[in-house]
């Protein structure tokens, strides 16, 4: 009879139901049967992560023009802080893209998973973009204004150019058909995938703003609106990369021009 630890090393060592688990399920041993309930559980959601993969896959195929066509996803990060810019990004995928199973909208995953795409996508993609917008522009032509033409930079950066565009929740105006999807970075793989760069894009970026700016870590909320920040803008002010038009940024400025 082999050991609980063989067992569980063996275990660990399948991918794929076999026969000779069945006679694991009539082992007394409580260690085997933990052992076999968590290698089940693991198998499931791989499983399922499979077959989200697919359904993302075919989304995306469901607006291809017509086989083999280059079907480019876009999406951003960074609508709604208070500071820091908006980063979109444009990304086609491969035609096999296995290694992208269990990506899903950049907040679904841990920072870590984050990463780890990035670096496949950028490794395996056919073409892929990132568009950094300043937070002067926001200010200057309005957040949805500003990230609209982000993504159609980020589309137009592309080496190879898409016969088809998916963007999440924004009409676009490109050199090829474009799609609005709701919600788009939950179903499309190509969504998925630009949301991904976009936002380990940006949060490099605050990282590196947090080291010029560290009174008001940036590195913690990302220019979100937490308590923290807006009590280092009550002791500071806004800084350059402050967008000067959101609230309460505005009312700020507005208070200390009518002081002076």
């Amino acid at each position: 009879m082999k050991t609980i630890q063989a067992i569980k090393l063996q275990l660990k060592e399948t991918n794929e139901r076999e026969s000779w688990m069945e006679e694991l399920t009539k082992d007394s041993r409580k260690g085997v049967q933990q052992a076999l309930n968590s290698w089940n559980r693991a198998y499931d959601k791989r499983c399922a992560l499979k077959v989200d993969h697919l359904k993302k896959k075919k989304f995306d195929a469901s607006y291809a023009p017509f086989e083999g066509a280059q079907v480019a996803g876009t999406d951003e990060a960074g609508r709604g802080p208070l500071a820091g810019p908006v980063v979109t990004a444009a990304v086609i995928l491969p035609l096999e893209s296995d290694e992208l199973i269990g990506l899903d909208d950049s907040k679904q995953i841990s920072k870590k998973e984050r990463e780890r795409f990035a670096e496949i996508i950028k490794r395996i993609a056919v073409a892929w973009s990132v568009h950094v917008q300043s937070a002067e522009r926001i200010d200057e032509i309005n957040i949805y204004a500003a990230t609209r033409e982000s993504m159609e930079q980020a589309i137009r950066k592309l080496s190879v150019e898409p016969d088809q565009v998916l963007a999440d929740a924004m009409n676009l105006t490109v050199n090829c058909p474009s799609a609005s999807i709701v919600k788009g970075d939950a179903q499309s793989l190509t969504i998925a995938a630009a949301s991904i760069l976009a936002k380990t894009t940006r949060d490099q970026l605050m990282d590196e703003l947090h080291e010029q700016y560290p009174m008001y870590r940036f590195d913690k909320h990302a220019g979100y609106g937490t308590p923290e920040h807006l009590d280092a803008l009550k002791e500071y002010g806004p800084s350059v990369h402050h967008r000067k038009t959101f609230e309460p940024i505005k009312t700020m400025i507005a208070r200390k021009a009518a002081d002076l």
